[in-house]
């Protein structure tokens, strides 16, 4: 793993640690890099919970309870979609905070109004609202992948913050 990715996940599990919180993941673009990533420090069985990668419309439905009219409304790639898909991983964990992330990751898939680098990414709590934000990243599948993870981490830290914003 790369300094910059071990160093976010060092703060996350010290954050959550600090909170006495497990973390949940629910995937699409990332392809389970966000749990890759935490899981890649040791000890992060004190504060990570489980994470799904639901990359088909039918797993995001069947595994994360996200209801096929948000799916048909707004596509994969959507804040009604991974705010479904946040709030189906604190159903199904014993998690107190989730991520999940969707996003057309290229170099194919981009198409008017959410074109190769459009990444949707939501954070959840199960006693507050949920937070979602759409990015545009730049570069190829790696870096626009990589981007998602970074910004679904920071986003979670920075949720805590006393404006409650995420970037």
């Amino acid at each position: 793993m790369d300094a910059q990715l071990d160093a976010l996940a060092r703060r996350t599990g010290h954050w959550l640690l600090e909170r006495g919180w497990r973390l949940a993941t629910a995937e699409s673009c990332t392809g389970g890099w966000i749990a890759e990533t935490v899981t890649a420090i040791a000890g992060s069985s004190d504060w990570f919970d489980s994470g799904w990668v639901t990359y088909s419309n039918a797993a995001k439905m069947r595994q994360l309870d996200v209801p096929a009219s948000a799916l048909d409304t707004f596509g994969a790639v959507s804040e009604p979609v991974v705010s479904a898909m946040v709030q189906g991983a604190l159903t199904h964990s014993d998690a107190q905070v989730a991520i999940a992330v969707s996003g057309v990751a290229g170099p194919s898939g981009g198409r008017p109004g959410k074109p190769v680098g459009t990444v949707c990414i939501a954070w959840g709590w199960p006693d507050r609202p949920v937070r979602s934000t759409t990015f545009h990243f730049d570069g190829d599948r790696e870096q626009v992948r990589r981007q998602a993870v970074i910004h679904a981490l920071e986003g979670l830290l920075l949720a805590d913050t006393p404006a409650n914003s995420v970037p």
